[in-house]
């Protein structure tokens, strides 16, 4: 963990995910697809995927959107100032216990306000030596699965230089293993993954 960048707070959780919140400008570290960590103390932290980033309205924006000619001062205020918060839904992927990585769901989540970080190179390398993780997203039919797997597998690949083509195609046999006796959604994959040059 040579380099943690804090990209929100939790605001909801759950075994299975959890929702942190962030304000619109920190918004530039966190993206779809990327690895996230919940360290909760004690040599235990949660792994997460992003699969849904959201961003609520409120009166004044509402207001504003319908108003002619909003000056950069205002718009900059709504963005900077207010504290609307951005919502990113994360998938847990996996947790690590006293140095070891587990691709299980956490025996126990987050609480409220705990820190969400954004994986580096080192942590995603580490978590994404096995891929018993990608389990958790081609099973969960309430995300858009092609669309994670391509952005998790495009920005992990990023992450792990040089050996980061054999491990791609390793992820992606993994995948297809994986959704063998899911034939729609394996070609939601598929296509999703021949979009980002798997």
């Amino acid at each position: 963990m040579t380099h943690s960048i804090e990209i929100g707070r939790l605001l909801r959780a759950g075994t299975t995910g959890f929702v942190a919140g962030c304000r619109v400008n920190q918004l530039d570290a966190p993206s779809f697809g990327a690895l996230v960590r919940a360290p909760l103390g004690g040599g235990y932290q949660i792994f997460g995927i992003i699969h849904d980033i959201h961003i609520d309205d409120d009166g004044l924006v509402r207001q504003l959107v319908t108003a002619d000619n909003v000056s950069a001062e205002v718009m900059n205020d709504n963005r900077v100032n207010r504290i609307v918060p951005v919502e990113m839904s994360v998938l847990a992927a996996g947790y690590e216990q006293d140095g070891k990585i587990f691709h299980l769901l956490p025996p126990r989540p987050p609480l409220s306000l705990d820190v969400i970080y954004l994986c580096d190179a080192k942590d995603t390398a580490r978590f994404t030596e096995r891929f018993g993780y990608l389990r958790h997203i081609v099973n969960n039919k309430e995300i858009p699965v092609g669309e994670v797997v391509a952005a998790h597998l495009l920005q992990a690949g990023k992450a792990r230089g040089v050996e980061s083509g054999k491990w791609k195609e390793a992820a992606t046999q993994e995948v297809i293993m994986l959704l063998r006796d899911d034939y729609p959604t394996l070609m939601s994959v598929l296509s999703a993954l021949s979009d980002v040059s798997v």
